[in-house]
């Protein structure tokens, strides 16, 4: 007869009691620390676009909160001011956001239980928090805690962007260096990433390779190519690996 581990030995061991909704929120806090701080001068600078374009202040947090759509909006503040059409304004946030797609695919939504709960972790996937719940530490986190990332990120966007709209004023027009914020914090990304890949080269040498392919055959198309000759080679490598006979 099997013992359960519970009670092996004759002592009944408690099962670790689960993480509270504060720790989930602090260990949170803490992981998006860092994008916070990407986050601040890429809003601060949106918001203070939305004044110098002509626009209340209010559209910059109302933009951040709704819209969520990092370089989309401020490709919106410009399509705005102008009279862009409606389906002009539909087909370049298709173009921009279409990724979003691609990462669906890894996303560990699976982990968040909930109609309510998939609903705003789908709305608030953005690239940061796609970067930080794929990396190999992640993998362990509870639903709360991957919820509470997706907030914090979402607070930070809206807020600095806020906070420019109203200081918009104060920020000199020739401040430079605001616009390479965002660059900056995709490398840090990308170099948490490469680290966890612990060997698998042909990963990001095959992004690189999807990215040429794509420069050169697709230059007025280039992301939306990348992406998906990205993907190509991805499911042809997992196909192909998933044939190897095995040598047990």
């Amino acid at each position: 007869m099997c013992t359960s581990p519970a009670v092996a030995g004759g002592r009944t061991r408690p099962a670790p009691a689960p993480p509270s909704r504060t720790s989930e929120a602090r260990a949170a806090l803490e992981d998006s620390a860092s994008v916070g701080l990407g986050f601040l001068p890429l809003g601060l600078a949106f918001g203070a676009l939305v004044v110098q374009s002509g626009l209340d202040w209010w559209w910059a947090g109302l933009s951040a909160a709704l819209i969520y759509g990092g370089s989309f909006e401020f490709l919106l503040i410009g399509m705005v001011t102008a009279a862009a059409p409606l389906a002009s304004i539909a087909a370049t946030a298709f173009m921009v956001n279409v990724r979003h797609v691609f990462y669906a695919l890894s996303f560990p939504l699976h982990r968040v239980p909930g109609r309510l709960a998939k609903t705003y972790s789908t709305f608030a996937l953005c690239d940061e928090a796609y970067a930080l719940t794929s990396a190999e530490r992640a993998r362990a986190w509870s639903s709360g805690r991957i919820l509470w990332l997706q907030f914090f990120m979402h607070l930070y966007w809206a807020g600095s962007a806020t906070a420019g709209a109203l200081l918009g004023s104060l920020i000199p027009d020739g401040v430079t260096g605001l616009d390479f914020a965002l660059t900056a914090l995709f490398t840090v990304l990308a170099l948490d990433a490469l680290r966890d890949l612990r060997g698998d080269l042909p990963t990001p040498l095959l992004a690189l390779l999807s990215a040429l392919a794509a420069r050169l055959l697709f230059p007025g198309q280039m992301l939306l190519a990348a992406f998906a000759l990205f993907t190509a080679g991805l499911l042809a490598r997992h196909l192909s690996t998933g044939r190897k006979p095995s040598h047990d």
